[in-house]
Parts: structure tokens; C-alpha cells; sequence
């Protein structure tokens, strides 16, 4: 399988801070790759270096094949859609104002625009002014702006902050049907397992700017439960040590009596 990411040795320092540290992401085409660690374990960091958005202090990015650099930056990203932290739009403007806005800045057809709308179910608010929009809705937009073109890679980070269970729940169907529906590889990123575990099917995790584990999901499912032959040890044991305590519990018992018969 084809990779449409890669990094090899990827490193960003901030001061003192190795934020990302010899990073080796491999993202397959046409997966849905969960990018998972907790607050501050670099994962926004790297987004952005995939996106050309902070410059690395060491390795190499490589996007569709062809590493990133700043000759085919802006013909790479031109198939590439993101939402990094909280989506950015004009208050006074619609939300198919804000939406037009970025589709003639990308070069997309027109009709887009209509079709990302019906995509995140806000057609029915696209003439709403977007300062009137919920936070929620925001974030649905947000990802409109991403759809705008249909890219072959769309980067997510966090998507489903600040929705309800309901939009939690449509995202993550949303997200799971683009690759078959669209032809897209996403990759999103969150610090809650379940939320992973709902959406991807490769899963890279980072902790303190390092990856720990990559592979995909059923892969890590199958490390994470423990293997037949060592829960019949365990339960074994178990048994044994009750039968321990049964036995301590009856000779304690039993010289109870005898001390009674005694007196």
C-alpha cells in the first residue's frame, strides 16, 4: 500500500524543547490514520509541519511521494485540506460567504460549496451570519472549509471539540465514510483512545514528542488484550491462592474450637 505520508527522523525544537523528536509517521492511502497522545505530547506540532505551517529543525516530509519543500509546497498542499485547532472565519459574513471565500482562494469549483454544506448539515444555516453560529456549528464549518476541492489528504486536529454527543456521533460517521465516499486519506488527532477507536483503522501514537506504537488499530487491539495461555495462568493463580485462604480460613476455625472444647 501506497503511502501518501512520511516523515523520516522529523524533529522541531522550540528553545530547550524537543517538541517532536525523530519522528517515522507512515500514513497509508486511503486509511483513516487516528494520530493519538495527550495535551502537549506534540501532535498539533507535527500537523503543522506536515502542512508547511512551522519548518522543521531536522528531518524530511514527504506528501504524495514527493518530499516537501518550498518548490512544491503550495502545488502539494493545493490537494490537501486541514482544520488546525479552532477554524477561522468572518463574523458578519454567512456561512456560504465564508465558504466562497475560501473556495476562490483555492481555486475549487463553485458548486463545492452547496455539497460540503449538505456534507456537514448545515445547508439549512448558510445564510445565518456566522458570530450567530454555535460553537458547534463553527467547528462544522471549519471542516466545510477542509472538504472545499475534495482533497486527497485531509488533516483534522481535534475535530469533534466543542460538539454535542450527537455531532460527536456525525463526525465520526462523517469522517469514517470519506475515504470510500470521497477517495480521501484523513488523518485526525485526538487525546481520547475511544474516540480513535471509533474513527481510524492505522493508529500512531506520540508521547512526549515520540512514537510509541504505529500500526493499525486491530494491531494494537491484539498487543493491548492479554493472550489466552497467560489468563489461564492468572486464573490458575487465582484459584490457587484462594484455596489458600480457604484452608488458612478453616485451620484458624478449627483451633477456635479446640480452644472452646478446652476450657
Amino acid at each position: 500500500m501506497n503511502a501518501v505520508v512520511e516523515t523520516r527522523g522529523l524533529c522541531k525544537q522550540y528553545g530547550p524543547a524537543l517538541r517532536v523528536n525523530h519522528l517515522d509517521l507512515t500514513v497509508p492511502e486511503g486509511a483513516v490514520y487516528g494520530f493519538l497522545g495527550p495535551n502537549g505530547a506534540g501532535k498539533s506540532t507535527t500537523l503543522k509541519l506536515l502542512l508547511g505551517l512551522a519548518r522543521p529543525t531536522a528531518g524530511e516530509i514527504a506528501v504524495f511521494g514527493r518530499p516537501m519543500g518550498p518548490r512544491t509546497r503550495m502545488e502539494t498542499l493545493s490537494q490537501v485540506g486541514s482544520l488546525i485547532e479552532s477554524p477561522s472565519y468572518y463574523g458578519h459574513l454567512t456561512g456560504a460567504e465564508n465558504l466562497h471565500i475560501v473556495q476562490t482562494l483555492r481555486g475549487a469549483p463553485e458548486r463545492d460549496i452547496g455539497e460540503v454544506l449538505r456534507i456537514v448539515r448545515l445547508d439549512g444555516q448558510k445564510g445565518k451570519r456566522t458570530a450567530h453560529y454555535s460553537l458547534g456549528m463553527k467547528q462544522r464549518l471549519g471542516l466545510a472549509a477542509a472538504l472545499l476541492g475534495f482533497p486527497r489528504l485531509l488533516i483534522l486536529d481535534e475535530p469533534t471539540n466543542g460538539l454535542d454527543p450527537a455531532g460527536i456521533q456525525e463526525m465520526r460517521e462523517l469522517i469514517r465514510s470519506l475515504p470510500g465516499r470521497f477517495g480521501m486519506t484523513v488523518v485526525v488527532s485526538s487525546h481520547l483512545l475511544s474516540e480513535i477507536d471509533q474513527m481510524a483503522d492505522h493508529v500512531g501514537i506520540i508521547r512526549e514528542g515520540r512514537l510509541v506504537f504505529q500500526d493499525t488499530l486491530s494491531a494494537l487491539h491484539a498487543r493491548s488484550c492479554p493472550r489466552p495461555d497467560r489468563e489461564r495462568a492468572v486464573e490458575g493463580k487465582s484459584v490457587d491462592l484462594g484455596g489458600r485462604r480457604n484452608l488458612k480460613k478453616k485451620k484458624t476455625q478449627q483451633h477456635h474450637m479446640n480452644n472452646r472444647q478446652s476450657q
